[in-house]
């Protein structure tokens, strides 16, 4: 399969503004005739690097003046519209990506910042690189916490005990090192009552990234009892022993995902991602090759300094290579692609559910409803292996994944150069790209001007795999031209550059951007959710629980819950009786907080935090309904929480009404609407 190209910048970009502001950087050459393809002008930052001579001149001039070929009413509405600022002065190794994105795009970029706002910010590292009071920035408050290895453990596990069924796709793990005499006791039951069992294990440090700290064990005694175990924490995974081999050599897979919204949730996945190899071929794990990393780890970082590492133009061949090489050549051999692809989706969907609970309540701590703040989204790095049975595993999930292009190559002994990676810049800059293409602050005013169009911006997964058995997903009613569409694809033929790259999305958004940026390829980024919303919803258990934990926390900023308040809620809920006392609430609150707070989790405020309130939630379920399974013990428990709140919320608004006008429902924060109040009855009537 040919590799798809960079699409080079459209001719007759929209002129320049009058003024450019001190300090910003134009984010791609002047219109006309000697505009440059993007892919060339790489790595010039500097103003004047467009045409020379009169016409450049003349390009480069205030707006009034021509907008170049496009010309005439679409010229000059282009050279109206306002440009996009992005502010990169944070943007770090993800910078020269970043810069040739806004070069295709023609936005306008401030690599040193800006003292007026920008529409977008893009940090390298977190949601706190800078103090921002608007626009948009790449990076969720609190996710770089939430993809650690332990607490994307403990998130994954609470789904576990929910759905276990749902979960299987992340292996077994315990968490060091308050669970390793739990572990311990585990593998000697699970040998003892199978003598032929022989595991292996991978010891993964919880803040480790790049490889580093991680090995392999085959019994718990082998873990390495260091001073640091307790300063830094780790977990021990069961380690996949038969993974999916290619050229004898063991491989994972880097997707990349965009959270695009958590409330409403978005998501959408890149239809190409990387693949990285290891760099020995292969071996089942044994004592004797237990210390190989090069056959066992797929870290780039750690393959790239073996010297069978084989740096490739070519995105078929080499120690990198793109995935969709990967499924071209699983295709060719008789395997099922477009259930492999179904099957990473419900991975990437029912992960980022486990995740968006707490991530909601880093957001509302630091930028609390009813304040200034700025709105988020953020690129994710999924890590996946598969089985040999094409099953996949996730890994982890990376909050940063590198954005870079270029790899560095050693001249001489000690003397190293960057040398440009056509496989790292053909997917990375595509995701960037398209990212910001979808966050474009501009598609909302243009949405506001069109009516009819349909909600969603991408494909549904039988559009992507024609005759896809799960096509069942798509129930949202889509519209006769998509429709019609999926018909025409379901006699294309199943190549396997037509599983990944079957053409545009339909949508607003895109119709839009198809319009105003005609010479840039289709979206790689497609939509899983809400388009596949009504098949994973009942799993946002805990998004529910989350939401009625953040009523209550009381103090705007705060992601802990006092006592006074967990009593409130317990009382405003009508969960005490007879049998459950006040003074047994106070019980199990300081049990349940004192030992999460035991465990090392965040020490700078008191109080109980979510997965504590999660436990108490679910012994309360218990509890209250001790012959149902578990998820409908927490489901049951959940409604009628929510009855009680919902009662409350309407006694609150009639004494609101009786006092007078003057008084409005605002006055009461409420966890539902007053439609959704009424509903809530109804339903919980219903259910009762």
């Amino acid at each position: 399969m040919e590799p798809a190209r960079e699409a080079e910048e459209p001719p007759g970009s929209p002129a320049l503004p009058a003024e450019e502001p001190q300090g910003a950087q134009p984010a791609g050459p002047p219109p006309g005739d000697g505009a440059l393809p993007a892919a060339a002008g790489r790595g010039r930052g500097r103003r004047g690097a467009g045409p020379k001579g009169p016409a450049g001149r003349a390009v480069r001039g205030r707006g009034r003046r021509a907008p170049g070929r496009r010309g005439g009413e679409e010229g000059g509405r282009a050279a109206r519209r306002p440009r996009v600022t992005v502010d990169s002065s944070k943007a770090k190794t993800s910078l020269e990506a970043l810069k040739i994105s806004l070069r295709q795009l023609h936005w306008r970029e401030y690599p040193f910042g800006r003292r007026l706002p920008c529409d977008i910010y893009w940090h390298g590292v977190s949601f706190h690189d800078n103090n921002i009071f608007s626009g948009q920035v790449n990076k969720f408050p609190g996710m770089t916490e939430m993809v650690r290895k332990v607490t994307l453990s403990r998130a994954v596990r609470t789904m576990q005990d929910l759905f276990p069924l749902e979960y299987n796709f992340y292996p077994r793990s315990w968490i060091l090192p308050e669970e390793l005499p739990l572990f311990v006791d585990e593998v000697h039951m699970m040998k003892d009552s199978d003598p032929s069992w022989k595991p292996t294990f991978i010891v993964k440090p919880d803040g480790g990234c790049q490889g580093d700290g991680i090995y392999l064990i085959k019994d718990p005694s082998d873990i390495r009892q260091t001073g640091s175990i307790q300063s830094r924490p780790a977990v021990v995974q069961e380690y996949i022993c038969k993974p999916l081999l290619v050229d004898k050599l063991k491989f994972d897979i880097r997707l990349y995902v965009l959270l695009k919204s958590l409330e409403p949730l978005e998501i959408y996945i890149a239809k190409d991602g990387l693949s990285r190899f290891c760099t020995e071929p292969y071996q089942e794990p044994t004592l004797k090759n237990l210390h190989q990393v090069f056959m066992h780890l797929t870290n780039y970082s750690l393959n790239i300094h073996s010297g069978n590492f084989i740096h490739s133009d070519n995105v078929n061949t080499g120690s990198k290579r793109t995935f969709s090489s990967i499924l071209c050549r699983l295709s060719s051999r008789g395997a099922d692609v477009k259930k492999l692809w179904s099957d990473i989706i419900s991975l990437v969907i029912k992960t980022i559910i486990a995740l968006t609970p707490e991530l909601k309540v880093y957001y509302q701590s630091d930028i609390p409803a009813g304040k200034p703040g700025p709105t988020c989204f953020q690129i994710l790095g999924f890590d996946i292996l598969l089985m040999k049975n094409l099953k996949p595993m996730l890994l982890e999930v990376n909050a940063n994944p590198s954005m870079r292009i270029e790899h560095e190559q050693e001249l001489s002994p000690g003397v190293f150069e960057n040398v440009p990676s056509p496989v790292d810049e053909e997917v990375k800059v595509a995701v960037i790209r398209d990212t910001l293409r979808l966050m474009d602050p501009q598609n909302k005013k243009r949405k506001d001007i069109q009516s009819g169009a349909l909600p969603c911006l991408s494909n549904c997964l039988c559009c992507l795999f024609p005759g896809h058995q799960g096509s069942h997903l798509c129930q949202d009613g889509p519209s006769q031209r998509l429709r019609n569409k999926c018909q025409t694809l379901e006699h294309v033929s199943e190549a396997n550059e037509e599983l990944l790259d079957i053409g545009p999305a339909d949508g607003p958004e895109h119709e839009t951007t198809r319009t105003l940026e005609p010479d840039l390829p289709s979206l790689c980024l497609k939509q899983v959710f809400p388009k596949y919303a009504k098949q994973f919803n009942y799993l946002r258990l805990v998004d529910r629980v989350a939401a009625l934990f953040i009523r209550f926390l009381g103090v705007k900023g705060t992601t802990k819950l006092g006592p006074t308040g967990f009593r409130t809620f317990i009382r405003n809920c009508k969960l005490s009786n007879s049998n459950f006392s006040m003074a047994c609430v106070d019980i199990l609150y300081i049990d349940i907080t004192r030992r999460w707070n035991s465990m090392g989790i965040d020490h700078k405020e008191s109080g109980m935090c979510l997965q504590a309130f999660v436990e108490a939630f679910f012994c309360l379920a218990q509890k209250k309904y001790k012959s149902l399974p578990l998820h409908q013990q927490v489901t049951s428990l959940i409604d009628f929480c929510e009855y009680q709140l919902a009662v409350l919320d309407e006694k609150r608004r009639a004494a609101c009404h009786a006092d007078g006008p003057h008084l409005t429902p605002a006055a009461h924060p409420s966890l539902l609407s007053r439609t959704a109040s009424a509903s809530k009855l109804s339903d919980y009537r219903n259910h009762r």
